[in-house]
């Protein structure tokens, strides 16, 4: 939009007619100290500008102008019938002006002048967008290159844990068939296939991530009854953490047509988690409903919770929440592969969580999913 300055209206009226006749949006003001008030409220591109005004003239509104943050990259044009000498061009210049029109004013070079100006303001524009487009890239790579150096650092250390541990069980057990104590033995046996396990599941995430990447995740879906599998997962969880009271509500009264593996591992990380950050608790509830032609399923603890800003995030790749990064253990890859998981079962995820009190992790798939039928 273009704002005209001047006392005089035959001239206020005469340039916004012509101006107008080429497309320009105009505004005018007949006084410097208008013409500040509408600067305040309104960007301009161009300001056209007397220098002969009664009150403030021409070059004080252009410094005034000048001092506004707003409206500093804004084109002046002074207009001058009176002082066309070069002492007051220099000062129009000095004061904040582009350039600089005698009267009368000839329209052709004005507009001309315009449109120059307002082709330098669209070039200027473009260059200020693909400039933020750029430092928005760098930020985002930067910022990329960062997650992955911590995930790796994340990743060294656990996967290093659990060998570290099988190696030691080995020594001791080495010791322990040297002596023939074989409860003990089978004591270390046990511990160190438990360890062996979670080295297994670590690299299954790892895998899992792989194929996310290449596209290259695949599913099985049949028909499965999944408050047969709810019921079963809930007793394996139960005898690895039986000081753990999980509770189950709701039913699904029709068989679910999804990968039943799949299905299984988003509910098991969402229990494990459950578990997991609700140190000082006993008891996770799952919930499990039908909402027309979609299946709800959601797992509930009462542990730490999650602040609200950073629950956005929380299936983010490699995203862990910074207040349980230092105490708890995990690669922070688990949501974000079952979030992937529901959503190419056409499904969603989602959380709910008071910090201090708990969270609820939730998803919903269709009861018969054709996404990803592989």
């Amino acid at each position: 939009m273009i704002l005209i300055v001047d006392d005089t209206p035959e001239n206020l009226i005469s340039l916004k007619k012509v101006l107008e006749r080429h497309n320009f949006e105009v505004d005018t003001a007949s006084s410097g100290e208008e013409a500040l008030k509408k600067v305040l409220k309104n960007a301009y591109v161009l300001i056209i500008l007397d220098v002969q005004m009664p009150g403030m003239d021409g070059f004080e509104v252009a410094e005034a102008i000048s001092g506004y943050s707003k409206a500093k990259e804004t084109a002046i044009i002074f207009l001058s019938a009176a002082n066309t000498g070069l002492n007051f061009i220099t000062k129009g210049y000095s004061s904040g002006g582009l350039d600089y029109i005698t009267k009368p004013v000839d329209m052709n070079i004005l507009l001309l002048k315009v449109k120059t100006f307002y082709r330098i303001y669209e070039q200027s524009r473009k260059l200020i967008e693909i400039q933020s487009a750029l430092l928005e890239e760098i930020e985002f790579r930067k910022k990329a290159e960062r997650k992955k150096d911590e995930f790796i650092s994340i990743a060294s250390h656990e996967l290093k844990t659990p060998l570290t541990s099988v190696k030691g069980y080995v020594q001791l057990l080495e010791r322990s068939v040297e002596k023939g104590d074989i409860p003990t033995v089978k004591r270390h046996l046990q511990k160190a296939q438990q360890q062996l396990d979670k080295l297994n599941e670590l690299i299954a995430d790892l895998l899992d991530i792989s194929k996310i990447e290449s596209g290259k995740l695949k599913f099985n879906k049949k028909n499965f009854d999944l408050n047969i599998l709810l019921d079963s997962i809930i007793e394996i969880i139960h005898q690895s953490n039986p000081e753990f009271r999980i509770t189950k509500t709701g039913t699904v009264p029709q068989e679910v047509f999804a990968d039943e593996m799949r299905i299984e591992q988003v509910i098991v990380n969402f229990l494990t988690n459950a578990i997991k950050y609700a140190p000082g608790t006993t008891e996770v509830h799952i919930h499990v409903a039908v909402d027309g032609d979609r299946v709800i399923v959601s797992v509930k603890d009462f542990g730490i919770g999650i602040q609200p800003d950073q629950q956005k995030n929380v299936f983010d790749k490699f995203y862990r929440v910074e207040e349980t990064a230092i105490h708890f253990q995990g690669l922070g890859i688990g949501l974000y592969i079952s979030a992937e998981i529901i959503r190419r079962h056409g499904g969603t995820v989602g959380v709910n969580s008071i910090f201090g009190e708990g969270s609820e992790f939730y998803f919903n798939i269709p009861l018969i999913s054709m996404t990803e039928s592989d």
